[in-house]
């Protein structure tokens, strides 16, 4: 017995015995002063109306009130600093931070060992960058309400949220809009960002050396690109949408061993995936439809896996420039092609004729743009069928085996449609994208 009270002291005296719930009034200074009497546990509750920041969190407790408590950073670096772990904001409109890029000024930020915060419901607005998770691991950034600044400059706004070396950050249920990127994700791993609303913004979700993490269930709108995942390894990319995106809906740019499965892009980005020095990745049951360009594959991209996908009206199903034959069917099941003229004698669903989405005339094309002057010429025209009825004579390039006959459905709901119809209608495209999104130092 005497052994067990021993055991169980040193966990009595740290546990909060005293936690209470600590009303705080607006007014300079009474929110910092709260905070600098409060015990581990309390329970600090906001009033209504503007309570003075910059504040910082340096004990565990809990934070909250309403939207109409607000906390006002007054210009002045970050709103709101949490330096301890087991801190929970919740439920607050926090606004007013500095503008200051090179200290990464935000609405909250979340420092190194501040393990364990819970960032929930709060409005997050006007602030450079909205939550900055730098550092702390295992940070919950759960239904938040995210606006940033509207600079006419991208470069000079900050992101939704960052996430920057914080293993076990989960992002999700949040609405970010306007700023730089929705999600920017730097040098961490093992993440989830999932079920988040992304519009008006350069990036919806920006991977940059993010390993083992998860991008799921996410909504991107209107955005000048949906999901980039760049320089990183072993991403799970599932089941997003990327509606009316001006560049790009799903960029693999050196990433490697993705799982990138069950997106739909639609609505007329330059290209729905773009797929750059991106090796072993498995990319399987996307729905793709009405870009300019359905694929882009180039830069010497080796052993990745294409099946199941749908190709659907797109000007250009695939651009591939390469001599020699990559297969895009696994396993006997290839991908949907909608300008396939094939047919199904067999009934099992798989057209009973080989698809070649590329000849050689779409080789010239790309390498001689002035080319396409000539695209309705006789002469083209013949060199096509000839090649459609002569296989042997086509330059290498993507072939698909087995090409389905029917697209798997998708559903987008009348609410996220609406949204993206207003995005078509409202897009100023002379906002100054002062990037661009081949040239990496702009990332």
């Amino acid at each position: 017995m005497l052994r067990s009270l021993t055991l169980a002291l040193p966990m009595l005296i740290a546990l909060p015995l005293w936690a209470a719930d600590i009303p705080v009034q607006p007014g300079p200074g009474s929110l910092a002063n709260a905070i600098a009497g409060a015990s581990p546990g309390d329970v600090l509750i906001l009033s209504p109306g503007r309570h003075e920041g910059a504040v910082v969190i340096d004990r565990p407790l809990t934070v909250t009130g309403s939207a109409d408590a607000i906390i006002d950073g007054m210009g002045n670096g970050t709103t709101v600093t949490i330096d301890a772990a087991d801190v929970t904001v919740s439920n607050l409109t926090i606004t007013g931070s500095g503008m200051n890029s090179a200290d990464l000024d935000a609405g909250v930020k979340i420092l190194k060992k501040a393990d364990r915060a819970i960032i929930e419901g709060n409005r997050v607005l006007g602030n450079l960058h909205g939550i900055d998770v730098h550092g702390g691991h295992d940070a919950q950034v759960r239904g938040n309400t995210i606006e940033g600044t509207r600079q006419r400059r991208l470069n000079d706004r900050g992101n939704g949220i960052y996430v920057w070396n914080s293993p076990g950050t989960l992002v999700e249920g949040n609405t970010v809009r306007w700023g730089r990127d929705g999600i920017f994700s730097n040098a961490s791993r093992t993440g989830t960002y999932r079920n988040n609303l992304f519009r008006d913004l350069r990036f919806a979700v920006h991977y940059m050396y993010t390993n083992d993490s998860e991008v799921s269930g996410n909504v991107s709108i209107g955005n000048h690109l949906g999901y980039a995942i760049m320089f990183s390894n072993k991403a799970i990319v599932k089941d997003n949408l990327s509606l009316s995106d001006l560049s790009h809906g799903v960029m693999l740019n050196y990433a490697n061993n993705a799982d990138v499965s069950g997106n739909v892009v639609r609505g007329g980005p330059d290209r729905c995936t773009f797929i750059y020095n991106a090796h072993k990745n498995l990319i399987y049951d996307n729905h793709f439809e009405g870009c300019n360009i359905g694929i882009h594959f180039t830069a010497g991209s080796e052993r990745n896996v294409l099946t199941g996908n749908a190709f659907v009206d797109n000007r250009t199903q695939v651009k591939y420039v390469g001599t020699r034959d990559i297969e895009w069917s696994f396993e006997g099941r290839g991908n949907y092609w909608s300008d396939h003229p094939g047919f199904d004698l067999g009934g099992d669903g798989i057209a009973d004729s080989v698809f070649r989405p590329n000849d050689l005339m779409d080789h010239i094309l790309w390498s001689q743009p002035a080319a396409s002057l000539l695209t309705g010429a006789p002469a083209v025209q013949l060199i096509r069928w000839a090649q459609s009825s002569f296989p042997a004579t086509l330059p290498g390039g993507v072939v698909d085996s087995h090409p389905l006959m029917r697209a798997p459905a998708f559903d987008v709901s009348p609410e996220y449609t609406q949204m993206e119809a207003d995005a078509v209608a409202n897009r100023d495209e002379s906002d100054s994208y002062d990037f661009d999104v081949n040239d990496l130092a702009t990332h």
